[in-house]
């Protein structure tokens, strides 16, 4: 399917010579949010696994991409989940060096890509203002619309990662209205918090599952098998 055309667009230094939007922020970086309620569970998996897979395919995370995350009621300065550490290891993922935050308006106006664990999340980013709702999806729905999406319709990765990444995100906006989940549950990811390491490792797969179309996506390059 050919998407229609639509609106807007840590590795990973930034340089003083970068151009900068409106808000001051760099234009010629792509970062991507990733956003689940404590920032120790979630959203730090789906950050590092990204971080990873995105690694694994290009040998190096840059290319103007940045990857973070934040929590709704992030618990601001506190450490990975032990077994998201755990399931990020059995990946192969660094999870050194973690440390929770507490979503802020900032991190919304500096995001080209929100990625939410549950509807909730992503109506309480949408909610926070700052023309969040055409780059704002859960991880799952993005999933969905990145696969409707003709890889043949976006730029090459020699044009560079933030035009691929950018275009990414308009094509599958333009998808949103008319591309809808089956069931409301096929757009969450619950919450493993104070699970066991089983429950862990199911939701490491789900995230796991979305993630790897989306970073092909991005990157143009096919998980290596």
């Amino acid at each position: 399917m050919t998407a229609p055309e639509a609106g807007r667009g840590i590795g990973n230094g930034e340089s003083d010579a970068e151009v900068t939007t409106t808000f001051g922020f760099p234009r010629d970086s792509f970062r991507i949010l990733h956003v689940s309620t404590g920032n120790v569970c979630r959203s730090p998996i789906t950050e590092r696994l990204t971080r990873h897979f995105v690694h694994q395919r290009l040998g190096v995370l840059g290319g103007g991409l940045i990857v973070e995350s934040a929590g709704t009621w992030g618990h601001e300065g506190a450490p990975m989940e032990a077994h998201a550490e755990t399931v990020l290891g059995e990946y192969g993922a660094d999870a050194s060096g973690f440390t929770g935050r507490e979503l802020l308006d900032e991190h919304v106006i500096r995001a080209d890509l929100v990625l939410t664990a549950t509807r909730d999340h992503r109506a309480q980013v949408i909610s926070m203002g700052h023309s969040a709702g055409l780059r704002t999806f859960t991880l799952k729905e993005f999933t969905r619309l990145v696969d409707a999406i003709d890889p043949a319709t976006l730029p090459p990765l020699e044009d560079g990662l933030v035009m691929r990444a950018r275009a990414l995100v308009r094509a599958a906006a333009a998808l949103r209205g008319w591309l809808l989940a089956p069931t409301a549950e096929a757009d969450e990811v619950h919450d493993p918090y104070g699970a066991p390491l089983s429950f862990f490792r199911s939701i490491g797969d789900e995230i796991h599952q979305a993630l790897d179309p989306v970073v092909t996506a991005l990157t143009g390059v096919p998980a290596r098998t």
